[in-house]
């Protein structure tokens, strides 16, 4: 089993993501997880069983790894898991990813000891409606006490069992299934840039509210939403010395950042399903209402507006929460430096609608 370093399961991660969503068909989106644990934890063999409503299974869609010998698996796997078998009941109730170090010790894992399965994991898929539509399995032939640092894999890891689950047939499920991929991959990005912890949900949360006030559809505020959650997905790229300096950069430095924002959007161009709108704020969060920012110095109008929403919200965000390379503003001098950008660096409208929801916010005596 690889060792695992604290940024290795964030960009793990995204480049399982980034295979997943450019997958065919959900057996091949599904192999590079099933690989990855077994390649990165104790498990010998990972499987993942998807629900079918005519024969009341789970029938096996991917495997890695070694698997069981003998009659009972190849039943098992010609004909798919007991949608009754206690595993599959306890992993309905469950919220989250069950550990089990000794398949012997629980009832839930009745009948993988007669398979040679002393120790397991197992991670519900579930539909928008919460209803259970697959379980990923990863087994060892031992009994093992699963780690710290392998249960944070797999919680990183299954994260993106939504987004590959997607390829269920309805377009509802599939869209939930988009939604909480590309938030994970926004949090993932988090995590690797040193960001303010929940840095991704409050600046996402911060420019719907702006985009309701300046009334935004619904099919817009969807494609912002997930703009926000991918903004700075072209960082991916950025070395660990440039992307955690605790001061400023120097030209060279510099530079190699701003190509984040190209890089950004070349990467976001393959996943196909990404709107104009989304790939508009990769593009454009980095430009100044003034024609003075990067990385095309577009300005005015010519920058589309859920880009001018986020850039506003991305700041605000920015300077009343800490960074590694400065302390937080108060709320005062924020609004007194966003008030300074208005039509230079921000929107005039923007910067209004920010200012009237904090105002609608501030407390009444």
């Amino acid at each position: 089993m690889a060792t695992l370093h604290g940024d290795v399961v964030p960009e793990l991660t995204l480049e399982l993501a980034r295979l997943g969503l450019s997958a065919q068909d959900l057996g091949s989106a599904m192999q590079p997880v099933l690989d990855t644990l077994v390649t990165r934890t104790a498990a010998v063999g990972s499987g993942y069983f998807q629900w079918r409503d005519q024969t009341l299974t789970f029938a096996a869609r991917a495997g890695s790894g070694h698997m069981p010998d003998g009659p009972i698996m190849a039943a098992l796997l010609a004909h798919g898991l007991p949608g009754d078998l206690p595993l599959m009941d306890e992993l309905r109730a469950a919220s989250g990813v069950l550990f089990f170090p000794d398949t012997r010790d629980d009832a839930a894992t009745a009948g993988f000891p007669e398979l040679g399965v002393l120790a397991l994991l197992a991670a519900p898929v579930r539909a928008r409606s919460g209803e259970l539509v697959g379980a990923l399995l990863a087994h060892v032939f031992t009994p093992h006490l699963w780690t710290a640092d392998e249960r944070v894999l797999v919680s990183h890891v299954t994260s993106l069992l939504s987004l590959l689950a997607a390829r269920l047939d309805a377009e509802e499920r599939e869209l939930a299934a988009q939604e909480g991929a590309l938030r994970a991959l926004g949090l993932c990005l988090e995590a690797r840039d040193a960001e303010t912890q929940g840095h991704t949900d409050r600046v996402t949360a911060l420019a719907l509210t702006l985009a309701a006030r300046l009334n935004l559809p619904d099919d817009e505020r969807r494609a912002l939403r997930w703009g926000a959650y991918l903004h700075d997905i072209g960082k991916i790229g950025i070395p660990d010395d440039i992307l955690r300096h605790p001061g400023a950069l120097d030209a060279q430095m510099w530079t190699r950042m701003k190509a984040h924002v190209p890089d950004g959007l070349s990467l976001a161009r393959q996943l196909p399903f990404l709107p104009s709108t989304t790939l508009d704020v990769i593009a454009c969060h980095h430009e100044r209402w003034d024609g003075t920012g990067y990385p095309e110095g577009r300005a005015g109008s010519d920058i589309p507006l859920p880009a001018r929403i986020f850039a506003v919200c991305d700041v605000f965000d920015a300077l009343t929460h800490a960074r590694p390379y400065k302390a937080a503003w108060s709320l005062d001098d924020t609004v007194a430096e966003i008030r300074a950008g208005r039509g230079t660096h921000f929107d005039p409208q923007v910067v209004d609608a920010l200012l009237d929801e904090l105002d609608a916010r501030a407390p009444r005596h």
